[in-house]
């Protein structure tokens, strides 16, 4: 299955073996479970530079488009304004338009506001479909860490769950599903939705802890807080939006809306007298937001409703891939 590789084998062959992380002191927080961006104070000074690289292969359709946003919004989501890029792009042939691509990567990186600084490109016979790794810089007056939920704090969200993943299911399995055509235009526009840079600048003073859903919806993001803070988070799952292309989507797929790629939602936990605080300034960025849950003392542990979640959540778009790669 593909995926991200597990906690228990980052914990036993990657987060012990970081060169002298461990004994430098400008390196504020370096590689951790549900931590996506490092931070790091090289010069002095207030600021912190904040650093996330992240790679994107499975969207055949746009990923210059998602790739930008999706390498940003780890910075943005730790507090900080994405500012620089380094982009590695390797392409299955020459036959791959790295026109369309790079142009993509252009008109993304100028929305954000980020400078495109350097990278590589190549052409690997092995691939089936392009393969992009970004890495994003920015600088924060403090940083905003996944771990930093606090029993009390609320559970905000903006925007919706799974936005990127109905983006997704509409620009690479929509002519398959049962779904009305004009659903699926209405779909693949929620890529230009995926960065979350307006939402964090929204809420970042008043957020003890802020993630990125990527992989595994915002099922998985909240799980990811809740393991790296050490505190339970209670969600009412009929609080969480949905906007109805995602339902009619995620129907005719038969998955769980909460268990697709959620970039474009930015989630945080906030102090309870901060709620209000947050929510108006999200709707005056002109950002729909909902407040979602409680966090509570106790075991790592994610509960939605009824459903107990304790260990790591797969998405479910992977199933579909492989059932496309196998029908080739």
């Amino acid at each position: 299955m593909p995926g991200k590789v597990s906690p228990d084998e980052l914990l036993a062959h990657v987060f012990g073996r970081t060169g002298t992380a461990a004994d430098d002191e400008t390196v504020l927080q370096g590689p951790a479970n549900g931590e996506d961006a490092a931070a790091i104070a090289p010069f002095g000074g207030d600021e912190t530079f904040v650093v996330s690289s992240d790679p994107i292969s499975l969207a055949a359709e746009g990923v210059g488009r998602l790739a930008v946003p999706v390498a940003c919004n780890d910075v943005a989501a730790s507090g900080a304004d994405p500012r620089w890029l380094t982009v590695v792009i390797m392409l299955p042939d020459r036959d791959t338009s790295l026109e369309k691509i790079t142009s993509d990567l252009d008109a993304a990186a100028r929305d954000i506001g980020a400078s495109i600084v350097g990278g590589h490109s190549e052409y690997v016979d092995q691939l089936e479909r392009p393969l992009l790794s970004l890495t994003a810089m920015g600088t924060a007056e403090a940083f905003v860490p996944t771990s930093g939920a606090e029993p009390g704090d609320r559970v905000l969200i903006t925007k919706a769950a799974g936005i990127e993943g109905t983006a997704i299911l509409a620009a690479d399995f929509g002519a398959e599903l049962e779904v009305d055509e004009d659903v699926c235009e209405r779909a693949e526009t929620f890529i230009e939705e995926i960065s979350v840079a307006p939402d964090a600048r929204a809420v970042r003073d008043h957020a003890t802890a802020m993630h990125d859903p990527t992989e595994g919806g915002v099922a998985a993001g909240l799980f990811e807080i809740a393991r790296a803070s050490g505190v339970r988070l209670e969600i009412d799952r009929d609080a969480v939006p949905i906007r109805e292309e995602t339902a009619q989507l995620c129907a005719a797929a038969d998955v769980d809306p909460l268990r697709i790629f959620g970039s474009g939602a930015l989630l945080a936990t906030v102090p309870a007298d901060a709620v209000e605080d947050c929510l108006d300034a999200l709707t005056d960025a002109d950002l729909e937001a909902a407040e979602i849950g409680t966090v509570r003392a106790g075991e790592p542990e994610l509960a939605i409703g009824d459903e107990s979640i304790t260990d790591p959540i797969e998405d479910d778009l992977y199933p579909l891939w492989e059932h496309a790669d196998s029908e080739r």
